[in-house]
């Protein structure tokens, strides 16, 4: 009986040890390089962790901002501002002021971030807006959104993408780094009245729309996140 016990139990472990092996060639196993989900939003330096459900803009750096001797090149930023104007001069203050930031990854994120915003807005989604934007601009987005709302308009939205997306101008001002990015976008907007008409867009129609927007974040401050302090739309 003993014997019988013993050859059991050995068959459920080589099974237990079957599974295991399979579940584990399944799920991966973890090398300690694993890279974290990619947000758009986070900043790769060091920083306290955002509350739950906190909606907010971190451009991000990313680790490849550097070559591996830990200089900063130059290639990438003379693309997009030539060397000797006063953008590119304007841009390395702003890389020595925050050292988290990288032009592509800011680039990337803005190009996340205004999508975010101009579906919020379109969807009338206030608690969306309010930790995108400064307390100026998110009064006069949900003052539009409010006026929709009286007259009972509602808008349907297609995003359809950011064609460009370029930095004009970048400063430090009192700890305080700002950069304009100006956008061309192409999106589907039909406003409607509350018994369905049309009152202004073509829900066949792509428009491209031109805007010129400002992010600034205070470089000293704890809160990595990134707001939209300035709008200004362009034809």
């Amino acid at each position: 009986m003993n014997s019988f016990m013993d050859f059991t139990s050995l068959i459920f472990l080589v099974v237990a040890i079957v599974i295991f092996w399979r579940l584990r060639s399944v799920l991966g196993t973890r090398t300690g390089r694993e890279k974290p989900p990619v947000d758009p939003f986070v900043t790769k330096a060091p920083q306290p962790a955002p509350e739950p459900g906190d909606n907010v803009i971190t451009l991000p750096s990313r680790t490849g901002r550097s070559d591996p001797a830990g200089v900063q090149t130059d290639e990438r930023l003379e693309q997009v501002a030539p060397a000797g104007t006063a953008l590119n001069a304007a841009l390395r203050s702003v890389m020595a002021a925050d050292r988290s930031f990288d032009v592509d990854s800011f680039l990337t994120g803005a190009r996340a971030a205004y999508e975010m915003i101009v579906t919020a807005f379109a969807s009338g989604d206030r608690e969306a807006l309010r930790n995108l934007l400064s307390r100026e601009v998110f009064d006069g987005f949900s003052g539009a959104i409010g006026e929709r709302e009286r007259r009972r308009e509602t808008m349907d939205f297609t995003f359809v993408g950011v064609d460009k997306a370029d930095i004009t101008e970048a400063s430090v001002t009192g700890g305080t780094v700002q950069v304009a990015v100006r956008f061309s976008s192409q999106l589907i907007s039909v406003t409607k009245a509350a018994d369905g008409s049309v009152v202004d867009g073509d829900p066949l129609k792509v428009s491209t729309v031109n805007d010129l927007w400002t992010f600034a974040r205070e470089v000293r401050s704890a809160d990595p996140n990134w707001k939209l302090v300035a709008t200004e739309g362009e034809s």
